[in-house]
């Protein structure tokens, strides 16, 4: 993955990641000079994630900010994960025009009342103007993607420390800070992170840092912030420092990744949910990422993880039965995810990676989706 990936790399797990030459390591550096120098509400930039050392202290009283799910009367919290790349482009290669994204929120908004994207320096601005313009009836989780900068300690307690990726993050913060203010109508919160603290993440980042990032979207924006993650990072007791540090949880949940056949796997899900809601009992839980798949490869951690049946009918059963029980119990969530994206993951075509969506890449619908299926 080049660094510019970085910037919106959409779903989970991220494939591996490799640095840009030097003169497009000059090009991102300087450009997060040129953003750590403009002000973007109009007072003193905070700098809590900058350090790499311990974030500055809490603001207190911490006060959160509520998620807003309610408009006309009319429940709105049930949402939808969107990557924008179609065949033959990817995140800091070839990129959707401005065309294509709307044709994919025009979709959405048929369905849908909240999108998640899960990085915003490179196409962010395009999607929220998008629905800005076309009055779309969409609110967005606007993610900031956020790189590992700094290595856990070794057993000698030596840490490594990266200058060009933590630029890349510094450009994604004050993205999402100029994104959440220019759109106030659009962006309904920020999601800081995503998967940066649970055990098999490839860019598992110290607890502080993210803590410092946290700290500095909730004091230079107004929305709700929040990070997010798996549900084995959430019902771990370590969770709790990060936990009090947000508005509200993201919870990552996929009866797939973990070995549920179809028939158990809404029942899962509804369990976890609840566990991670009952250990942190003052946080609203939003569920951030459930789906099924409906292809894998024969090989890897897929085939030896993915226990159940996959396909399209497999995955049009599962989400319409968590789609029924969103709606009736009315938990926030967003379904992962909107289209295919085949960039993602390997060189197989079979990856899953490639195969989350409810439409495929060239935007036709799964039998989730088509008539008669389960869409809304």
């Amino acid at each position: 993955m080049s660094a510019l990936e970085f910037l919106s790399c959409y779903g989970t797990p991220c494939p591996g990641w490799r640095l840009p030459g030097r003169w497009g390591l000059l090009v991102i550096v300087l450009a997060a000079g040129m953003l750590m120098g403009c002000g973007t509400t109009g007072r003193s930039a905070l700098r809590d994630g900058d350090s790499g050392s311990q974030p500055s202290a809490r603001q207190e009283p911490f006060v959160k900010r509520a998620l807003d799910l309610m408009r006309g009367g009319r429940w709105r919290g049930e949402g939808i994960a969107y990557g924008p790349h179609r065949d033959g482009q990817r995140p800091g290669g070839a990129s959707p025009s401005a065309s294509q994204i709307a044709e994919d929120l025009r979709i959405i908004a048929r369905h849908w009342r909240m999108i998640r994207v899960y990085g915003c320096a490179e196409l962010g601005e395009t999607i929220l103007r998008t629905i800005r313009d076309e009055r779309l009836d969409l609110n967005v989780m606007l993610g900031a993607w956020i790189a590992l900068e700094e290595s856990l300690p070794d057993s000698a307690g030596a840490v490594k420390h990266s200058a060009e990726i933590k630029a890349l993050n510094r450009i994604e913060i004050e993205a999402a800070i100029r994104l959440a203010h220019a759109y106030p109508g659009v962006v309904s919160s920020v999601c800081v992170g995503n998967e940066t603290q649970v055990f098999w993440t490839d860019h598992r980042i110290p607890a502080a840092v993210l803590i410092g990032y946290l700290r500095e979207v909730r004091a230079r924006t107004r929305v709700p912030v929040s990070t997010a993650d798996d549900f084995n990072f959430w019902n771990k007791p370590e969770s709790a420092d990060v936990a009090r540090e947000c508005d509200f949880v993201v919870l990552h949940a996929h009866p797939l990744w973990n070995g549920l056949q179809l028939e158990a796997a809404l029942d899962w899900t509804r369990t976890t949910f609840a566990d991670v809601q009952a250990r942190h009992p003052d946080r609203t839980i939003v569920l951030g990422e459930t789906g099924w798949a409906t292809q894998r490869h024969d090989t890897g951690d897929e085939a030896r993880l993915m226990k159940g049946r996959l396909g399209e009918p497999e995955q049009a059963v599962f989400h319409a039965a968590f789609s029924e029980w969103v709606r009736r119990e009315r938990v926030p969530s967003f379904f992962f995810e909107a289209f295919d994206e085949n960039w993602k993951g390997g060189e197989h075509p079979d990856g899953s990676e490639k195969h989350w969506g409810l439409y495929r890449a060239d935007r036709t619908p799964k039998a989730a989706m088509a008539e008669g299926g389960s869409g809304h």
